[in-house]
């Protein structure tokens, strides 16, 4: 076979294959409709719903009068039938039975991007119609300027508030959008 022929098809076919994917005849588009709105009409538009988000557990593991260690896990779940990218799930925890709005600690599960290569990244794919648990490890320090915090750890009479938020793509790093989960819980 000739060469410039076997050339000529693979440049045709490369050519149908960009001209396709820039018309979006190929890649469906993937949105997220805020609640209350509908997004406008379109074929090649799947309406994506929100992740969910619980906190299932918060307790006190260890204390002794210098340290306490506390767990804590979420229960995050994509309600659709395509996969999601969790990012982050950044979080803050307050201990609101000695004070309302102190925070006591707070971190980080998982990792952002930050360039345009990542070695090690840490981050997580949820499956669709699927959940994953998230858990980290609090160690706090007793400092000896919080009496009323410590006690109600050693009591085990502690009253939680947890915010965050959680960073979340639709279907890969680097195509749909970024979307923000805010959440906010008491136990």
């Amino acid at each position: 076979m000739n060469r410039k022929i076997f050339l000529g098809v693979a440049v045709l076919a490369l050519m149908i294959i960009f001209v396709a994917i820039l018309t979006g005849n190929i890649l469906p588009l993937m949105i997220v409709a805020p609640q209350g709105e509908i997004p406008v009409e379109n074929r090649n538009i799947t309406q994506v719903a929100p992740l969910q988000i619980e906190l299932d557990e918060i307790s006190i593991k260890e204390i002794s009068a210098r340290t306490a260690t506390i767990k804590i896990a979420f229960k995050i779940s994509n309600p659709n039938p395509k996969s999601v990218i969790v990012q982050t799930l950044d979080y803050r925890l307050y201990e609101t039975g000695y004070s309302e709005s102190e925070q006591i600690s707070g971190g980080e599960i998982g990792s952002r991007p930050t360039g345009m290569v990542e070695f090690g990244s840490n981050y997580y794919v949820l499956l669709g119609n699927n959940s994953i648990l998230l858990k980290d490890t609090i160690n706090l320090r007793n400092s000896g300027n919080t009496p009323e915090l410590w006690a109600v750890l050693q009591d085990n009479t502690a009253t939680w508030k947890v915010t965050g938020d959680v960073f979340y793509n639709l279907s890969s790093l680097t195509s749909g959008q970024e979307n923000e989960l805010h959440f906010e819980f008491t136990k």
